[in-house]
C-alpha cells in the first residue's frame, strides 16, 4: 500500500492524502475500523507525508487519543486534519489542539443539526446557535479549524441541509474567522489553486 502510494504522489497530482479512517465506529455503510494509528502503516503514510508536504486527513474516534497524539507527536512537521474533530466534546477539542500545532480541526457533520450517530456530535445548541464555547474555541484559533461536509448519506436534500449547516456556522464568526474556516486555511495546507 505505501508502494502505491509513493507513486500516486510522485508526481504532485494530489494536495494531501485521507479521510484515513483508521479507528471508525460501524455505522450505516461503514464497518467498524480499529488500526493502531500509530502504528507501521500510519506511521509510513505520516513519513510520505512529510516526504512530498502534504497534509494528512484522519478519521480516528476518541477511543484511540493515546495513540492518535502519539502519532501527532513523532510528526510534529506533518499538518493533520482531523476529520470531524474526532467527535470531540469542547474540553478535549481544545486540549488537543493546544498541545499539537500540527492539529487541524475539520468540522463536517459536527455542524449538522441531527447526527446519525449521536445528536450530541453537533456544536450548535440550538437549531441556529453555535455553543458559546465552541465559537469562542474558533475565534481565539482561527488558523486552526476547516469546514468540511462528509460524504456520507448522500443525496440532494442531505447535501443541501450540510451546506446549509456549514453556512449557519459560518455566519456566526467574525469576518476573518469566516474567511479562515471557509477557505483560507484548507488552501495554505494543500497549497494555491493551480
Amino acid at each position: 500500500l505505501l508502494e502505491t502510494l509513493d507513486g500516486l504522489l510522485r508526481d504532485g497530482a494530489f494536495r494531501g492524502i485521507g479521510e484515513i479512517s483508521v479507528v471508525h465506529f460501524p455505522s450505516p455503510g461503514f464497518p467498524e475500523a480499529d488500526f493502531d494509528p500509530a502504528g507501521p502503516l500510519m506511521t509510513g503514510i505520516m513519513e510520505l507525508a512529510r516526504r512530498y508536504r502534504l497534509p494528512v486527513l484522519v478519521h480516528c474516534e476518541i477511543t484511540r487519543l493515546r495513540e492518535f497524539e502519539a502519532l501527532l507527536r513523532a510528526h510534529r512537521d506533518v499538518p493533520v486534519i482531523w476529520a470531524h474533530g474526532g467527535y470531540t466534546p469542547y474540553f478535549l477539542a481544545r486540549r488537543l489542539l493546544e498541545r499539537h500545532p500540527n492539529l487541524h480541526y475539520e468540522l463536517s457533520a459536527r455542524t449538522w443539526r441531527h447526527h446519525p450517530r449521536s445528536p450530541d456530535y453537533t456544536i450548535f445548541r440550538t437549531a441556529t446557535d453555535l455553543w458559546p464555547e465552541w465559537r469562542a474555541l474558533i475565534e481565539a484559533m482561527p488558523t486552526r479549524f476547516v469546514v468540511g461536509t462528509d460524504a456520507s448519506h448522500r443525496s440532494r436534500e442531505d447535501d443541501q441541509k450540510k451546506v446549509d449547516s456549514v453556512r449557519r456556522l459560518l455566519s456566526q464568526l467574525s469576518g476573518a474567522t469566516r474567511n479562515a474556516v471557509a477557505r483560507d486555511n484548507l488552501l495554505r495546507l494543500v497549497g494555491p489553486v493551480r
